[in-house]
């Protein structure tokens, strides 16, 4: 009985959305996310030809392309087909994303994967069984495999999730080029992928001098990491000339060390510094860590944010968080993920206190100067799991 009403109730509202205006339909649609969209178009014919029509598409795609997710993947046992998890920053509750589902024949049984990064509709995995990558499209719900890379087979531990970029194509969002920088016989080489063409391309970068190339244009690649110098891989994306890649070797000069010892590190948490450092694009984050008396759990003392400097030659500190946002944020064992875009670095930080995972999401606005910290539901899918990878990606969209 309760389960028949609980459908009629259902088929009632459902028709009571439908009388409404079009243009209010159009409205509330506009304020849902992609994956609340796509649900939508179950509901009846209606709704599927509102949201299929290409004005409706293309006023969406324009708003959502502002949008900013982070994907957790998580798996129970190493052979575990594994949970996709999002959250986009202008929602309130995490998606439970079938990606298993989507996988479904694509994979083999028990095959060991790890979400390596994600931008638009796309997300790549690195297969440990098979040494390969699969590139799943969320919003078509299809997948491909990508070929092997000119390095042959690679793990999971190949991969440095600060040396690789994910670019979707802004005309053809079925298609993306994926980029990672590797040292191959002591040179630094850029490797790329073109879904387009199913084909990768090589490139050797060289040293430069008097590097002043626009660096919204650019996508930065980390090839190692020193405590006092990196090796960054500069790539002019967004010219039409083809040049070769730059590589920059920012150091950590010794008026900023004595002015800020904290960002003397390694890039790794360092049981005696209790330091951290976290790179993405052409920044990073140094995070000291401080040790509660008498205890052994630990909290964030400072976090600050570090740039290169316009010449490629040094680090130059760029703001500290303040207080109000990192105070009181206990932290076990950390890793993280960080990326610019649209003017705001972003910074997601793991951290685990006694088994308990959590996930704290750090916005900083270099405009404004502001940092914020962006509230998070309850990571209660994260207890009892393990990490399988954790990316900021850009907006889904929609194709026309």
């Amino acid at each position: 009985m309760e389960k028949s009403q609980r459908c009629n109730k259902d088929t009632n509202t459902n028709i009571g959305f439908c009388l409404l205006p079009s243009e209010l339909i159009q409205n509330i649609l506009f304020h849902l996310c992609i994956p609340e969209i796509i649900r939508m178009k179950l509901l009846n014919k209606f709704v599927l030809n509102t949201i299929s029509d290409q004005t409706f598409i293309r006023q969406l795609n324009h708003g959502s392309k502002r949008d900013t997710w982070i994907f957790v993947f998580t798996r129970r046992w190493r052979r575990d087909n594994g949970v996709l998890h999002g959250f986009s920053n202008r929602s309130v509750r995490w998606f439970k994303i079938p990606v298993a589902e989507i996988l479904t024949g694509e994979v083999f049984p028990g095959e060991d994967l790890y979400l390596l990064t994600a931008s638009g509709n796309f997300l790549l995995f690195a297969s440990n069984t098979h040494s390969g990558i699969l590139a799943v499209d969320l919003v078509d719900k299809s997948v491909r495999r990508i070929s092997s890379c000119p390095l042959g087979p690679r793990g999971t531990s190949s991969w440095r999730r600060s040396g690789m970029k994910l670019v979707p194509d802004p005309s053809n969002p079925s298609h993306f080029r994926f980029m990672f920088a590797e040292m191959v016989n002591n040179r630094p080489v850029l490797f790329t992928y073109h879904s387009n063409t199913t084909t990768w391309t090589t490139k050797e970068a060289e040293e430069v001098n008097n590097w002043g190339y626009k660096k919204n244009n650019n996508v930065f690649l980390s090839l190692s990491n020193r405590p006092h110098e990196s090796t960054v891989m500069s790539v002019d994306d967004g010219s039409m000339i083809n040049r070769v890649p730059a590589i920059l070797r920012p150091r950590m000069n010794q008026e900023a060390i004595r002015g800020c010892p904290s960002s003397v590190g390694f890039s790794r948490n360092d049981l005696e510094s209790q330091l951290l450092h976290i790179h993405g694009d052409e920044y990073k984050v140094v995070i000291r860590l401080d040790t509660i008396e008498l205890s052994k759990v630990k909290k964030m003392k400072s976090l600050e944010l570090w740039e290169i400097s316009s010449n490629g030659e040094k680090w130059e500190l760029v703001s500290r968080a303040p207080s109000e946002v990192i105070s009181n944020q206990l932290c076990g064992v950390m890793m993280g993920c960080l990326e610019r875009r649209l003017g705001v670095i972003r910074v997601a930080l793991m951290t685990n206190r006694e088994g308990l995972w959590n996930i704290i999401w750090l916005d900083y606005d270099k405009e404004k100067d502001k940092w914020k910290w962006v509230p998070l539901p309850h990571c209660r899918f994260l207890q009892g799991s393990n990490m399988a990878g954790i990316s900021f990606s850009s907006g889904l969209t929609f194709s026309l």
